[in-house]
C-alpha cells in the first residue's frame, strides 16, 4: 500500500504544486491514484488555506475528491487545526460527511477520546505514533489499540543520515502494535530514506507533498503524482 499525502499543513508559500482548494485536491488525488496511490490522506482547508476540522470544509472537500477517485480518503485531526480537545470532539461530532479514516496523533491531548468517537462514528482510525514522543508507550497500553485501522509510524527526524536508525527505533518501541498494520513514513529530509526502509521491510508507506517537496534526486516535485511515481519506483528497488 502506498498512500498519497496531498498537502499536509503546507501553504501557498510552499509552492504552486501544493493543492489548497477542494478542486485542486480532487485533481491532485486523481492524478496520484492514476500514478498508483491506493489511499488518500488530505488536510481540508479553509479558503484562506488553514487546516480545518469544520464540517462545512469537510463537506466541500471529501465529495470533491470522491467524485474523482474510488480509493479510501482520510483526513487529519491534528491539534493544530483545533487546539482545544473538547472543541475538536465537538467538530468531529458535527461532521455531516465522514471520511473513510482519520489520523489521530497519540501524543496529543485528548487522542484516546477522539479515537473512540471516530470509531463510534464508523470512521477508521490511523494511530499516529511520532518518533521523539511518548506516543508508542501510550499506544501500547491503550484499550483502543486493537480497534484502530492501522498505525502510522511517523519519523520526525529530519536528518537523512540518522532517519533510518530513528525509524528502526520507533518500530522497536511499537513492538507488536496490537497486531495492527503499520504504515512507515518520514518527512522532509527523512521522507526518502524511510520510504526505502519501508520497502526493505515490506511495510506500507506514503509519499506526497505533505512529506516531501523534492524528488529523490533533489529536484522540486511538480505534483503529487510525480512523487507517487518516484515513490513506487524507490519502494520496488529496495523491496526484498
Amino acid at each position: 500500500m502506498v498512500q498519497v499525502c496531498l498537502n499536509g499543513s503546507r501553504t501557498a508559500a510552499d509552492g504552486a504544486a501544493v493543492p489548497l482548494t477542494p478542486e485542486a485536491m480532487a485533481a491532485s488525488a486523481a492524478d496520484a491514484v492514476a500514478a498508483g496511490a491506493t489511499d488518500v490522506h488530505v488536510h481540508p482547508k479553509t479558503p484562506c488555506g488553514r487546516d480545518s476540522l469544520s464540517p462545512g470544509v469537510l463537506a466541500l472537500t471529501l465529495p470533491a475528491i470522491r467524485a474523482r477517485v474510488a480509493v479510501p480518503v482520510g483526513v487529519t485531526t491534528g491539534a493544530w487545526a483545533e487546539p482545544d480537545p473538547a472543541a475538536r470532539l465537538d467538530r468531529i461530532r458535527s461532521w455531516t460527511v465522514l471520511p473513510d479514516h482519520a489520523s489521530v496523533n497519540w501524543h496529543e491531548p485528548g487522542a484516546e477520546e477522539i479515537a473512540a468517537l471516530l470509531i463510534d462514528r464508523g470512521v477508521g482510525v490511523e494511530a499516529g505514533i511520532w518518533s521523539g514522543t511518548d506516543a508508542a508507550r501510550r499506544f501500547a497500553s491503550s484499550p483502543l489499540g486493537p480497534e484502530v485501522l492501522r498505525v502510522l509510524a511517523e519519523v520526525t527526524d529530519p536528518d537523512p543520515s540518522t532517519a533510518g536508525a530513528s525509524a528502526r527505533a520507533l518500530l522497536s518501541d511499537l513492538g507488536a502494535a496490537h497486531g495492527r498494520p503499520v504504515l512507515l513514513h518520514g518527512e522532509d529530509g527523512s521522507a526518502w530514506p524511510v520510504l526505502r526502509l519501508a520497502g526493505r521491510l515490506g511495510l506500507a508507506t506514503r509519499i506526497g507533498l505533505e512529506d516531501a517537496l523534492h524528488l529523490p534526486d533533489g529536484r522540486p516535485a511538480g505534483s503529487n503524482a510525480e512523487l507517487v511515481t518516484a515513490g513506487l519506483r524507490e519502494y520496488a528497488e529496495h523491496a526484498p
